[in-house]
């Protein structure tokens, strides 16, 4: 028979060692909850909002490790780090066209606003805040352009987007860091209407490309004309200055010794018909005497170049 030696307190009454264990683990337990509660950790990029028996507490707490009454405080973490929303939004243009676009929208929360956004808006101000304010600076900015505006000024436009939404956002603790217009999209007709324009100007640029092309041309052949023109005048100025100049100088070569020694070598020996009605007959006035006195000597002079031959 087995025998049961159990320890005996003062009064006399059997120790109960099992529930003295019991009682040393629930105190462990407890104590570690305890140790877990009393800190916390905030992540890099973000602010712990304190929430005192669930108030919020103006004393935010910065990234790191943090000490916190246990059950009374709780953190919630705000991330502080830049978030891209980007989501689809349709507005009408200036000139009563349907744009349909896509932008982006770069934003962070000031941490030292982080207390106050989660106190008035909680965590899910993107969709609270940030979704309608971005329709409503879009639609706005879009109806000050045209629908081709919209397209050579999307710079412009999405710089005035991002000025409306710093202005509206701003004062909630959410920083604007950029604003992007992803595209824009427009109707199928409106689409059809640009490719058409575009195609007639392709085609004028075409047709004035062309008759300057023709002008240049035309102004070219002008020009090679005059060019002949003026080349075939100097030519003709300079062949009948020559013949002036060749007029002149037989002219002032031919005397009247020659002009009748001339017409005496051509004479065929027949008195013409019409005379001048001198006394000579001749139809010039010709100096017989001082012809005669040249023919003598130049008879003697052949009859002496005959004399020496023979000779």
């Amino acid at each position: 028979m087995a025998i049961n030696i159990r320890e005996l307190n003062k009064n006399g009454s059997p120790k109960n060692s099992g529930t003295k264990g019991i009682k040393w683990i629930v105190a462990g337990v407890i104590a570690v909850v305890l140790c877990a509660s009393s800190f916390t950790i905030v992540p890099a990029g973000n602010t712990g909002v304190v929430l005192t028996l669930g108030k919020v507490s103006q004393n935010s707490m910065s990234e790191g490790f943090h000490l916190k009454i246990p059950f009374i405080q709780e953190v919630e973490d705000m991330s502080n780090k830049i978030q891209v929303y980007e989501t689809p939004a349709s507005a009408v243009s200036k000139d009563l066209q349907t744009v349909s676009s896509t932008i982006a929208v770069n934003y962070r929360l000031v941490s030292d606003k982080s207390a106050d956004m989660y106190k008035n808006v909680g965590v899910d101000y993107q969709t609270v805040l940030i979704t309608p304010v971005v329709q409503e600076c879009m639609k706005s900015a879009t109806a000050k352009y045209t629908a081709e505006e919209l397209i050579t000024k999307r710079a412009e436009v999405g710089d005035e987007v991002k000025t409306a939404l710093s202005d509206k956002l701003n004062n909630y603790g959410i920083y604007i860091e950029k604003f992007n217009i992803v595209n824009f999209d427009f109707s199928t007709e409106y689409n059809n209407a640009i490719e058409a324009k575009q195609v007639a100007e392709q085609n004028l640029l075409k047709t004035q490309t062309e008759q300057e092309q023709a002008i240049v041309i035309a102004e070219a052949d002008a020009k090679q004309k005059v060019i002949a023109a003026n080349a075939e005048a100097e030519a003709i100025l300079a062949e009948a200055q020559a013949q002036a100049d060749a007029n002149k100088l037989l002219e002032e070569s031919l005397s009247d010794k020659v002009i009748a020694y001339e017409q005496i070598q051509k004479w065929n020996g027949v008195m013409p018909k019409v005379t001048s009605g001198d006394s000579s007959g001749l139809l010039i006035d010709i100096d017989l005497d001082e012809i005669g006195s040249s023919t003598a000597s130049v008879s003697q002079s052949t009859t002496e170049a005959s004399t020496s031959e023979a000779e």
